[in-house]
């Protein structure tokens, strides 16, 4: 119902600019409109049930953000809306690997620009040394939390997705240093899900490639004890990153067989915790192959 209110609300909106075409008051009030529309309906997405309905329904509201982009090409609220339900979508929907760069790249692109749009130095981050990389991150400050864990969620799925890729690679401590600066300035609410996309950045690599997998560890841990357990996805990336990686097969299935024994139905992780139950099942049963 939330997602359906913003929809009106977001329809009635264009409408009004219409009307007033397109004055800069209004404009105002679309990328408001869009960044709360964003917001419920990845709210309704965490609580459904049935992935394959978010599977099938999902591309037509990314459809519609990047008609949100094209109409307000320089809204970094828009953007980040964009980057965010792209690499969600193409790092768990995606059923092929040449699908998941596509819309990984996408939603790097639309999470780098709504970057340097809010903060003009990102614009050069490409090109910066490491070091004057990490010195532009302590200007980054709560105004900036948003759109850094946008473009911080979208560059981990890029990399992810591009892990044949040395550049791609290359670019693992940038988006670490990014995502534990989004810590110090952001407002605690995204903070279970950071310490997993650290988890999985530490792990992403072995040991003798510079992996830190005992720092992944303790990330995907801090992520179990902020949630409760209540995300089992974390328990799911702890097994899968780091018991895989370390061949340690009593802790992978003791992470899984929790996760297959838990109640899914938890608000805001209802599809996440449906979707690990069904990795844990899968996990479980390659586990002898695999060990």
């Amino acid at each position: 119902m939330n997602g359906l209110r913003s929809l009106k609300q977001w329809s009635a909106c264009l409408a009004l600019c219409v009307t007033l075409v397109l004055t800069s008051g209004c404009a105002s009030i679309v990328s408001n409109a869009a960044s709360n529309f964003a917001d419920n309906l990845s709210a309704a997405i965490l609580n459904q049930n049935d992935p394959q309905t978010v599977r099938d329904g999902a591309p037509a509201y990314l459809l519609l953000l990047d008609s949100l982009v094209e109409g307000s090409p320089d809204d970094p609220k828009i953007l980040a809306a964009a980057a965010g339900m792209y690499a969600s979508y193409g790092a768990v929907f995606a059923n092929e690997p040449e699908r998941e760069r596509r819309l990984t790249d996408r939603a790097h692109s639309y999470g780098f620009k709504a970057m340097c749009v809010s903060f003009q130095p990102a614009c050069n981050w490409p090109s910066m040394s490491y070091e004057d990389y990490i010195d532009s991150l302590s200007d980054l400050s709560g105004k900036h939390a948003d759109v850094a864990y946008a473009y911080g969620l979208s560059s981990l799925v890029y990399i992810r997705s591009h892990s044949d890729d040395f550049n791609a690679l290359a670019r693992l401590p940038h988006a670490e240093a990014l995502l534990l600066r989004y810590l110090e300035i952001g407002d605690g609410e995204n903070e279970a899900s950071v310490y997993v996309y650290l988890g999985i950045l530490a792990t992403i690599r072995p040991p003798a490639l510079g992996g830190e997998p005992e720092k992944g560890r303790a990330a995907f841990e801090r992520a179990i004890e902020l949630t409760d357990g209540r995300d089992l996805s974390a328990k799911v990336e702890f097994a899968r990153g780091y018991a895989r990686l370390l061949y340690e097969r009593e802790l992978h299935d003791e992470l899984l067989t929790e996760v297959l024994a838990a109640d899914p139905n938890m608000n805001g992780y209802i599809l996440t915790n449906v979707m690990a139950q069904q990795d844990a099942t899968e996990l479980l049963a390659s586990a002898d192959d695999y060990f």
